[in-house]
């Protein structure tokens, strides 16, 4: 097994292929979810809430 275990792509996603997760008004690639924030790995973008 890898050092990571892999996550299945279509866990995130409904039957017809949509989320409900927020996307990077910058970049477009999904916001990661914190306690206090959301944030981008892929441009830095950070959204307190």
């Amino acid at each position: 097994m890898a050092k990571h275990e892999m996550v299945e792509r279509w866990e995130k996603y409904d039957e017809d292929g949509s989320t409900d997760q927020e996307k990077c008004p910058r970049c477009s690639s999904f916001l990661a979810e914190h306690e206090d924030r959301k944030s981008c790995g892929k441009c830095g973008y950070t959204k307190h809430q």
